[in-house]
């Protein structure tokens, strides 16, 4: 028989014989001995197993959803027939609260994982609830783990059972239910949120495993240094800490030591688990973070959430990119060597590759988070992009128009165009905006770092552009006679000029350099 890693499915052929119509499914423990055959623990039973609460009373760490009348009390008690959706991080305590909802007498109990269950086995279950249900036997209670592993087609499959509560479902899930459960049987179901556990309950729990005759019965002692670190290494994470446990009396029995001392403790498991699923919330949480720590420039938590990504195992391209983000989201004008900066590092990755690679994204992350900090550009081109939405931003001004092919001339296209680099200033009057957004102003810079700079000289760019008053301003020196061959209108008849940004803009500039 198989096992989901969670708990161990009844052998069917070693059940006692169900009702008609409420046989096992596929290997699946069902009717009156599912409840016993899931809650059975052998005595060579991992430690969190032989530990796990055998009343609701026992369970620790979930006190917002114990209080008298609360849904998880109605759950186990059996008081009320609700589908029930558990929402929580690993060793929280879900597969325990299945286990005591399996306890309960007056209802035939399914278990099964989606990690093997297809529609069919879904189906076979709901069928047997049903003739169960018409022929007056007891409610059929489903048990779901890894729910969020089911397809879109799978969980359609639960609804109508749900609904007319042919089945009640009990769906235990790692990932957030708002992205990784349909709607429709969400909105079916009651969502319990089930926290972490803190390092008291942690604690507590260790405790009683020691004490506990079903745990280590008192035969080791745990130091207050060793109980620490295995509280450390855990992570809110009971089932981690209770196999740390274990794994570190197993090495103190084997030294012949009735005492559990850190070293003892440290050698059995030296490395925390770093709470972390790059498909999952954990990934989106530990990216917001770490965004987050570089635009509060807080150099140290920056570098943590970079290296808890890291050690586990992300993808350190993605990392890269969310750099190359940041450095014009966030820092922006306030430092324009940031852009330069991440893309290296992005480059780096690419072509060194980890894990040499994360002294280079460590590098990029510290000057992102000590930089200056604009996010001038960002909302530069929201506001842009908000009215260009909004329909604003008439025709292309004549004087902008392409001009080189013919009869574009004959069309009044460039015609006026004043070329900035003729003034000896190196910017004219001129109209560059449709007609509806002359005088909107899109950049509003900080004054922050580098930025001061742009911000000091914008307003003088403006009013000589848009044609205001302007201080009296020097002419220098002529630097000589222009090109005889390019006209005023004509713009400059070297390679690499208009048409060279329209080639990068995807457009067909290529083709027509040093034209308008």
């Amino acid at each position: 028989m198989e096992s989901d890693a969670l708990f161990t499915l009844g052998d069917p052929a070693a059940a006692p014989p169900a009702p008609a119509g409420s046989g096992g499914v596929n290997g699946f423990a069902a009717g009156s001995g599912a409840a016993d055959a899931f809650s059975a623990v052998p005595a060579d039973a991992p430690l969190p197993v032989r530990l796990r609460p055998a009343v609701l009373d026992e369970l620790v760490g979930q006190e917002h959803l114990l209080a008298p009348g609360a849904p998880l009390r109605q759950l186990v008690g059996g008081a009320t027939p609700m589908s029930v959706i558990l929402w929580g991080p690993p060793g929280c305590g879900k597969t325990t609260i299945a286990h005591l909802v399996a306890r309960a007498t007056d209802r035939r109990f399914v278990a099964m994982s989606a990690l093997t269950a297809g529609v069919k086995d879904v189906r076979a279950v709901i069928d047997a609830a049903r003739r169960q249900r018409r022929a007056g036997g007891s409610p059929t209670v489903l048990f779901i783990d890894e729910v969020h592993r089911f397809s879109k087609t799978q969980q359609d499959s639960l609804l109508a059972a749900v609904e007319d509560r042919t089945v009640t479902l009990l769906a235990a899930t790692t990932e957030n239910p708002y992205f990784s459960v349909i709607s429709p049987l969400l909105s079916r179901c009651v969502l319990l949120t089930l926290q972490p556990l803190t390092e008291d309950a942690v604690r507590g729990l260790l405790r009683r495993a020691v004490s506990d005759e079903r745990g280590l019965g008192g035969a080791f002692t745990l130091d207050p240094e060793a109980e620490e670190h295995l509280v450390r290494l855990a992570g809110g994470d009971v089932r981690k800490a209770l196999t740390a446990l274990e794994a570190a009396a197993a090495s103190a029995a084997a030294l012949g030591a009735a005492r559990i001392d850190l070293p003892t403790a440290e050698q059995a498991v030296d490395v925390a688990a770093v709470r972390y699923d790059r498909d999952g919330d954990a990934h989106y949480d530990v990216t917001s973070a770490f965004i987050k720590s570089m635009r509060g420039s807080d150099v140290d938590a920056a570098l943590h959430w970079l290296a808890r990504m890291l050690v586990a195992g992300e993808d350190a391209r993605f990392v890269a990119r969310r750099l190359v983000i940041f450095a014009s989201e966030d820092v922006g004008m306030a430092d324009p060597t940031a852009l330069g900066v991440a893309t290296a590092a992005a480059h780096a990755v690419e072509y060194v590759g980890l894990p040499e690679a994360q002294l280079n994204l460590a590098q990029a992350v510290i000057h992102l988070a000590t930089a200056p900090k604009s996010n001038s550009a960002t909302t530069a081109i929201g506001a842009a992009i908000a009215d260009v939405r909004a329909g604003r931003g008439g025709s292309v001004p004549r004087v902008l128009r392409d001009a080189h092919y013919s009869g574009a001339r004959g069309l009044g296209h460039g015609a006026g165009y004043r070329y900035p680099h003729d003034d000896h200033r190196g910017v004219v009057t001129q109209q560059y905006a449709p007609d509806d957004l002359v005088g909107a102003d899109y950049y509003r810079p900080s004054g922050h770092g580098a930025e001061r700079a742009v911000a000091a000289r914008l307003p003088l760019l403006r009013r000589i552009v848009r044609g205001g008053p302007t201080p009296a301003d020097p002419k220098p020196a002529d630097p000589g006679p222009a090109d005889p061959g390019r006209g005023a209108q004509d713009g400059p008849a070297l390679a690499g000029g208009d048409g060279a940004a329209r080639a990068d803009e995807g457009g067909d500039g290529a083709a027509r350099k040093g034209h308008q």
